[in-house]
Order: structure tokens, then C-alpha cells, then sequence
């Protein structure tokens, strides 16, 4: 969110647009959705509405919704998106700026020296046809099945098939209007003797609904779940039939946790982002987050290329950077699939077990048997299975019923049940390498390892890491002073670095020194004079003297929610007399703590050339010295 929120109002957009959050906060576990509630999980704390170390809080948006609100964007940019039947004739026109074609597929990729020649398959008048594209570079954003990935020859690493599933995308806005006042939530997960099943609740008002069945095919197959089957299997889950259900979508899919060898392909001319590159359970939102961070991480990058400002071997450091945070959310994500796999054993359902069976009959000795057979078998296991959930069972009268309900209560008191947010994760990701110069004062162990629980956000201005928010009001002539984050100081539109220092005179030469720097690099900087809290009106008038002739500068001020709230400093973890250097992606390129020792124009060259990847350039300038 917010990265979203430097596209123009997308991120209030999709604010405006979700549903309340109290329709959504909560996990509920029971045995119906008209049935006992075993448990629930309230995964949203205070400290989430009161956007003190973010500016915007968490969402909750269904991709689809989220997919329109993004082609709206383009369009306001003057992009134009084009079916085969829209582009009348012009299959084989070279493709122009700003322009998207829809319902193409990429069937094979050639990268040469120099050009990567892609041809895409459509269907146009009823026939297969194909097209000829030829570009700089090729960015596979095709998801987790993705070609170019195929194409590219590029292996995932990582665990394969956790969970087959079947997913039922349905409508009814009488189960939305039931859970509305009755349970609201945004996962329920049901166990009962005649099914098991998880909705995902996209929007109650409208009544969108997800449901995620397990799928053990060959025995079970696609067209065992007919839209009449899975709206009796609906019903079942329900605890009561539904009068205007609209079963929408059946897919089958297969959960996997995995990272792709390698982002970069071709001399970096092909590139892997999002699900293509990493694909993760769907659980804490890390698949959607993380390619939105891949891409945040990507865009500045090529466009430094394409105007001039960084040799290609910047992208090396996309890979470099990016990798290492899908390999570590790959593991959170898995501890919070085994979390959310607690549950069902906690009740006496072992997950491990069904699994297990399902290999043994379709490798072991149950391979030989008829397939009729081979169903029959593991139905008899399903079913024995769920008979654990009986309420003769499953109650505090009956001694092992008392134990598992005491069991499933403690892993909620806990939080050892699947976790909705991560902000240590989300927010405090942090590069280690990569284009940015190192801190290595810091700790080179790099983030503590994934726990599976959440964390709090502990903000930071350590070299790789995301600037850290703050409110801050512009210091102007002007009689109004709008309040905006100190993530708004980075800009949106174009590729331009931010050098944040405290109104003291060595950080003022330090300030021209780096915009100096930056006229040799031909690269777009401004400064920003951060003065503290309660400063004196027209104090903004000390920068213009100290920084003369320059005006690519800004005078902001620290806005406290409190007297003994900390300063920016304080929050950046350094002193007033540092310094820190944000890339056109917000995160910190090179930090200062406590004053530059040495020559500043040398130090700012350091930095900058570590920045866009210019190694002969900061070379040249160390044999010069």
C-alpha cells in the first residue's frame, strides 16, 4: 500500500473500495458457518489504525478488483490496451509507445547480443495466429506457471506440491448478508463430518466468496467437483442450503513454495518477477506483496538504463537485492502453512496422514489396484478421518474431545494458528547488498530469522532498508503547510534521489557536495533540510543562505504526535549530524550517522556510483586521489 500510494490516489482507492475492516480482521474456526465457533483469531492490533510507522494501513482487495484499478491507471497515462480483434489489421505493425495487447501469449523467446525477439500466440477470427515482437528485454510477469520462466529454462527451487487443492469462486449475498451480522471475518475454516473446506470471504456486502478444497487426483478428478456438486459441498460447509448461490469459477491448482534460481536470463534481457519468479501458500498476502516489491524494486532500474543514467549491469543488483527477501518470505510463508495445518491436528485430523495415503496409492502397492478401488480406499480415509469431528467427539464432556479443545484454545492463545500480517516483514525488508553501500558497522548476520508469528516494525535507516515514516510539514512562504510523509519526499514520476540532512553547516556542504556529484552523473538529486519539531517560523530562510544558488531543495519540519515522541533522528537511529541518501525506490542507498570524515565530494562520489552501479567511474576517482 504504500508503493500504491505514489499512483496517483490508487492507494485511496482501494482504500475507499474494501470492504470495513471489521468485516475482515478476524480467522473463524468452526464446525459451519451456521454451527459452533471453535475459535477465532482478532489479527488486527491498535497500533494497526494508528499509522505511526506507515502512512497507510493494510488492505484487503481481491487481485481481480485490484487488476481493473491498475488498466485504469494506465489508461489516465495515455496507455491503450488492444484485443487481436481491436488491432484491425495491424497484427504485424511494429507495437508503439503505451501500448498493451490483451489475450496474447508468449509461445517462444530469442535473446541475441543485442535484441530479445519474442512471438506471441492469439486467436483472432477463430484461428491461431502469431506475432513477432522484438525488444530490449522481457519482463515475465506470467505467474507461477509462468512461460518466459519455461522458456527462459529456468528452474524453482524449493518444496513442491505442499497441497492440491480446488478453488470455487461463487457469489451469494445471502451468505454475505448472514455473516455480515452474524460471524464477519475474512477466513473461516470449517471441519465437519461431511466436509472440510476454507472460505475466503472477498467482500460480505456483495456476498464474494472463495472456497479452497483439497483435490487428490487421479482418484478425485475436475469433474468430480460440477458446479452442482460443489454448490451441494457449499450447502454442506454452510450448514444450511442457499437460495441464490452462483458458483462462478472452478480451478484446480497445487501449492508450492518456491523460488526460481535465477531472476535474470539472456545477459539480463530476460527478467523473472512476481509469482514467476517465487511462488509461495497463500497465507500472509506474501505472494501479492512480494511481487509488488519485485516490480518497485525493477521499474526504477530500467528506467535508469533507458535514459542513460546506469549501465545495464544494474539489473544484477535486482537479482542480488531481491532473491535473498523471496527466499526468506518462501520460509515465513511455509512456517505459517504448518501453523495453519495445527489446527486440523489439534482435532485429531492429521493432514500428514491423507497425504501420506494418497502417495501410497498412487506409488506404493495401491498403484496396482482397479482405480475404483483406489477411490473407494480413500474416501473410507476421508471419511474416517472426519468422523473426528463428530459432536459425540468433539465436546468437553467427552475426556479426548475436553483435550483437543483444550489443545486448539492454547494454540490460539499463543498465535500459533495461521497469521495475517507481518509488519517486520512487510515494512522492515532490508537489502544487504546490491546497489547501495553496505553498512558494515551494522549486523552482518543480516534480519533474524522467520518464526512464523508476527513481529512489529521496527523502522530503521540502515543502508537497504525502506525509509522510515514520519509526518512532516513544508516549510514555505506560502500561507498553507501541507503535512505529508517523509515517504512523499522521494519522487514519483521521474528517477531522482533524496539527500535528507539536519540545517547544520557541515551537512550543508555535504548537500552541495552531493548535488555537485550528481550534475557529473547526470542523474536527478534534491535536498531535504529536516528541521526539528517546534522550529521557529521563517527558519527556512538559514537553507536558502546555506545552500545558494542551488534550489532543488526543500525545508520540512517534524510533525510530533506528542511532546515525547521521538525526533527523526531518534527514529532513524543516528544522530542529527548524519545524513542518508534514498533511491528513486525509497529504500536508503548510503547512510551517514554522525558526520563525514574525509573529502565530501568523495564520499557522495561513493556513493552514487554504488548507487548506479558505475564501478569504473568510482575507481577513476580513487586513482585520482
Amino acid at each position: 500500500m504504500e508503493i500504491f500510494r505514489k499512483l496517483d490516489g490508487l492507494a485511496e482507492e482501494i482504500q475507499r473500495s474494501q470492504p470495513p475492516v471489521d468485516l475482515w480482521r478476524k480467522f473463524i474456526y468452526c464446525t459451519s458457518l451456521s454451527g459452533s465457533i471453535l475459535g477465532s483469531v482478532d489479527h488486527m492490533q491498535p497500533q494497526d489504525f494508528e499509522q505511526v510507522v506507515s502512512p497507510v494501513s493494510v488492505a484487503h482487495f481481491s487481485q481481480y478488483k485490484l487488476n481493473t484499478l491498475l488498466l485504469k491507471q494506465l489508461e489516465n497515462l495515455s496507455f491503450k490496451y488492444y484485443t487481436p480483434d481491436g488491432l484491425k489489421g495491424l497484427d504485424h505493425e511494429p507495437l508503439e509507445a503505451r501500448q498493451i495487447l490483451m489475450g496474447y501469449e508468449c509461445v517462444s523467446i530469442n535473446a541475441s547480443d543485442d535484441i530479445v525477439s519474442v512471438t506471441a500466440s492469439f486467436l483472432k477470427d477463430g484461428k491461431h495466429m502469431e506475432r513477432n515482437i522484438k525488444c530490449n528485454m522481457v519482463v515475465g510477469t506470467d505467474g507461477a506457471g509462468s512461460t518466459v520462466r519455461k522458456l527462459a529454462g529456468i528452474d524453482m527451487r524449493g518444496e513442491k506440491d505442499l497441497q492440491k487443492l480446488v478453488s470455487v469462486h461463487f457469489l451469494s449475498r445471502d451468505l454475505g448478508n448472514y455473516l455480515h451480522s452474524e460471524r464477519p471475518g475474512m477466513l473461516f475454516f470449517i471441519f465437519n463430518t461431511e466436509a472440510i473446506g476454507v472460505l475466503v470471504a472477498h467482500d460480505l456486502k456483495q456476498g464474494e466468496f472463495v472456497l479452497q478444497m483439497p483435490f487428490y487426483p487421479p482418484q478425485q478428478n475436475l469433474e468430480d467437483f460440477s458446479p452442482k456438486t460443489c454448490e451441494r459441498m457449499i450447502f454442506k460447509l454452510v450448514g444450511r442450503e442457499l437460495g441464490d448461490i452462483n458458483v462462478i469459477d472452478i480451478k484446480p491448482w497445487v501449492m508450492h513454495a518456491e523460488v526460481a534460481e535465477k531472476f535474470l536470463s539472456s545477459q539480463n534481457r530476460v527478467i523473472l518477477a512476481g509469482d514467476a519468479a517465487h511462488r509461495f501458500p497463500p497465507a500472509g498476502g506474501f505472494g501479492m506483496n512480494t511481487g509488488i516489491q519485485d516490480s518497485h524494486n525493477l521499474a526504477w532500474k530500467i528506467a535508469s538504463i533507458v535514459k542513460g543514467i546506469a549501465p545495464p549491469s544494474i539489473l544484477n543488483t535486482y537479482e542480488t537485492e531481491r532473491r535473498p527477501i523471496a527466499i526468506f518470505n518462501t520460509t515465513l510463508s511455509i512456517q505459517n502453512f504448518k501453523a495453519a495445518m495445527a489446527v486440523p491436528g489439534a482435532l485429531g485430523l492429521d493432514p500428514t496422514i491423507a497425504n501420506s495415503v494418497h502417495r501410497v496409492i498412487n506409488k506404493g502397492v495401491g498403484s496396482i489396484l482397479p482405480s475404483g478401488l483406489q477411490s473407494a480406499i480413500l474416501d473410507g480415509i476421508f471419511i474416517l478421518g472426519r468422523a473426528q469431528l463428530s459432536e459425540t467427539l468433539l465436546n468437553e464432556n467427552n475426556p479426548v474431545g475436553a483435550l483437543r479443545l483444550a489443545n486448539l484454545r492454547r494454540i490460539f492463545e499463543e498465535g500459533k494458528s495461521l497469521q495475517l500480517q507481518f509488519p517486520a516483514e512487510d515494512l522492515g525488508f532490508r537489502y544487504l547488498e546490491g546497489a547501495l553501500v553496505p553498512d558494515h558497522n551494522g549486523a552482518l548476520g543480516g534480519p533474524d530469522g522467520p518464526n512464523g508469528r508476527r513481529r512489529d516494525y521496527v523502522p530503521t535507516a540502515d543502508p537497504g532498508s525502506r525509509l522510515p515514516h514520519m509526518n512532516v510539514r513544508i516549510l514555505s512562504n506560502s500561507s498553507s503547510e501541507a503535512t505529508i510523509s517523509t515517504l512523499d519526499l522521494i519522487s514519483g514520476d521521474k528517477i531522482e534521489f533524496l539527500l535528507i540532512i539536519a540545517p547544520i553547516e557541515p551537512s550543508y556542504h555535504l548537500a552541495h557536495a552531493a548535488l555537485k556529484v550528481a550534475e557529473e552523473f547526470k542523474v536527478s538529486a534534491r535536498v531535504c533540510v529536516l528541521w526539528p519539531a517546534g522550529s521557529a517560523k521563517g527558519v527556512e530562510v538559514g537553507s536558502k543562505v546555506s545552500l545558494k544558488p542551488r534550489d532543488n531543495y526543500m525545508d520540512v519540519m517534524e510533525v510530533k504526535k506528542s511532546s515525547n515522541a521521538s525526533s527523526w533522528w531518534d527514529i532513524c537511529q543516528m544522530t542529527d549530524k548524519g545524513a542518508i541518501l534514498v533511491r528513486p525506490d525509497e529504500h536508503v542507498a548510503w547512510r551517514l550517522k554522525s558526520g563525514v570524515v574525509g573529502d565530501p565530494m568523495r564520499e557522495m562520489r561513493r556513493a552514487f556510483s554504488a548507487a548506479l552501479c558505475l564501478k569504473s567511474h568510482i575507481k577513476d576517482q580513487e586513482a585520482d586521489h
